[in-house]
């Protein structure tokens, strides 16, 4: 295992590198001109080569000072008057470091740093331009840290947007564990006094249909086949109930059972189904629940042959509990129009909830990212 340290070095040994490519590329470009003239660029370049691999080095002692400097990123002004005297200091260091560099590389002497008239000489030279130098560091790597803090800043409102799209999701689901909880618990105690066999019997289903229930509540989006078997327990009272007069039809593409859907989603739609649209037939209705796969998505139907939606129904204002969360629910997992939920009068009489969501496998999570 390597150390932290080996890591560290790692690390700074390619910033180096990368600082050394960057400042010698620089100094190439300012060379340019001269390649047309037979003779001056390798004299110029070797000038311009050194004066930036000072800067080079000089640049890494003016990151590390602004990093200490007691101010914000929104005190620029602070931060501005601050490297007034710092430019001033590292533009005359710069002198001293680029005689160095030179001496150094052979390009001349040592003797040079102990010159009195080394600084007076540069002061009437080229100091303006190496002062403005250090002003455009200074602004790179300010502009560098604005747009480090606009990606953290970026990252932080995405995290935050998610989790409260998850937080509004969970509390969603939790409505509606009342609400399903509260009508079951109605429909057994309809038949405590008139069958108690048949009401043990609901009670039996609805133990297991709260223990599925459990077992999913941190999951918003399970395979179709969990979420029949949690149909199935649901439907099983509902037969109890209405015996003969309820019949249950399931058109189920088997590549589509193990796409992921949302947990207790087709629960709601069942029982508005049966609430609504059979139970007020005095003969026998039927509820079809199908769901195949077209191209990329999964398409999920829920039939029945009952009375139909009234006159002025729509689903903005006249929709239920339960199909009002189970469609914002749909629509706050997949959102940007990435999922379509309809309900309509049927063809030949009945309702028809027709809902698309796009068909991932269901190791997949909300995001399309594969699940360990």
């Amino acid at each position: 295992m390597i150390s932290n340290a080996g890591v560290l070095f790692r690390k700074w040994m390619s910033r180096a590198l990368l600082a050394a490519i960057v400042w010698t590329t620089i100094g190439f470009i300012f060379t340019l001109p001269s390649l047309s003239t037979p003779g001056a660029w390798r004299k110029d370049l070797l000038s311009y080569v050194t004066l930036w691999w000072s800067w080079g080095l000089l640049a890494f002692l003016i990151v590390a000072l602004d990093a200490r400097l007691p101010f914000s990123g929104a005190q620029l002004g602070r931060r501005i008057a601050a490297h007034l005297p710092l430019s001033l200091f590292f533009t005359s260091l710069l002198v001293y470091v680029l005689a160095a560099v030179r001496a150094l590389l052979g390009l001349g002497s040592w003797t040079i740093l102990g010159d009195p008239h080394l600084l007076p000489n540069a002061l009437r030279g080229m100091f303006l331009w190496n002062w403005l130098i250090y002003w455009v560091i200074v602004g790179a790597w300010q502009a560098y840290r604005y747009y480090q803090r606009y990606l953290s800043s970026e990252l932080r409102r995405e995290r935050l947007e998610r989790q409260f799209s998850e937080a509004r999701l969970n509390a969603l689901r939790m409505q509606l564990h009342p609400h399903f909880l509260f009508n079951a618990l109605n429909t057994i105690s309809s038949q405590v006094e008139r069958d108690p066999r048949l009401a043990r019997g609901m009670i039996e289903h609805l133990g297991d249909l709260l223990r599925l229930s459990l077992e999913s509540k941190d999951k918003q989006e399970v395979p179709l086949a969990e979420e029949l078997e949690f149909l199935e327990h649901y439907l099983a009272i509902q037969k109890i109930r209405f015996g003969d007069h309820l019949k249950v039809e399931l058109e189920i593409q088997p590549e589509v059972k193990l796409a992921s859907v949302p947990s207790l989603f087709l629960q709601p739609l069942v029982e508005n189904a049966i609430r609504h649209g059979l139970s007020q037939r005095s003969s026998r209705g039927t509820v079809t629940i199908s769901a195949e796969r077209r191209d990329s998505q999964v398409k999920i139907r829920v039939l029945d042959d009952g009375v139909g939606l009234p006159p002025d129904w729509s689903l903005a204002t006249s929709a239920g509990l339960g199909i009002t969360i189970t469609q914002q629910r749909i629509a706050g997992l997949y959102p940007q129009g990435a999922s379509r939920f309809a309900i309509r009068d049927r063809q030949g009489g009945g309702t028809e909830v027709e809902i698309d969501l796009p068909f991932r496998g269901a190791r997949e999570n909300a995001h399309g990212v594969a699940e360990s």
